[in-house]
Parts: C-alpha cells; sequence; structure tokens
C-alpha cells in the first residue's frame, strides 16, 4: 500500500463525512438562527426553547437523509473493497 493510496482513502473518508454531516448541521443551525431571531424579537430566553426544536427537526432530518447516508457509506465501503482487491490486500 503506498502513501498516495492511503492520502487517497483518507481524502474520500473526510469527504464522506463532511458530506454526511453537512445536511443536518445546515438544518441545525438554519433552526438555530430562526430561534435565536424569533428570541430577540420577543426577548424570550429559555433553554428549553433553542434545545427542543433543534432536536426534533435534526432528528428528522436525520430519519429523511438516513437511506441516502446509508447508501454513501455502501458506496464508499464498496470503494474500499474495490482498491483492495485491486492492489492484493
Amino acid at each position: 500500500m503506498t502513501q498516495d493510496l492511503v492520502m487517497e482513502i483518507f481524502t474520500a473518508a473526510l469527504t464522506l463525512a463532511f458530506r454526511l454531516a453537512l445536511p443536518v448541521l445546515l438544518v441545525a443551525m438554519l433552526v438555530g438562527l430562526i430561534i435565536a431571531i424569533l428570541q430577540a424579537a420577543t426577548q424570550i430566553h429559555e433553554q428549553t426553547l433553542t434545545f427542543a426544536p433543534k432536536a426534533v427537526v435534526v432528528a428528522l432530518a436525520i430519519l429523511a437523509l438516513g437511506p441516502w447516508m446509508c447508501n454513501q457509506c455502501i458506496d464508499f465501503m464498496n470503494y474500499i473493497f474495490s482498491l483492495m482487491a485491486s492492489t492484493g490486500l
């Protein structure tokens, strides 16, 4: 296994991690921004008001994006196994 191959696998793994995390993080950030604007407008600063909606929306986002995330992970594993087969590991 060469250093170039290791770096290619590492880069693919990091790219996959960013692709999987980005949609959920964007949804959480958007909901947090909307709640922060509402809290600033109404001057209600309750901790549970920020946590509960974010938790629900993130859970729904993961539920909705779960099949896509699984397919991305399966594609990555197929890529890893094809590299292993081609290099004879």
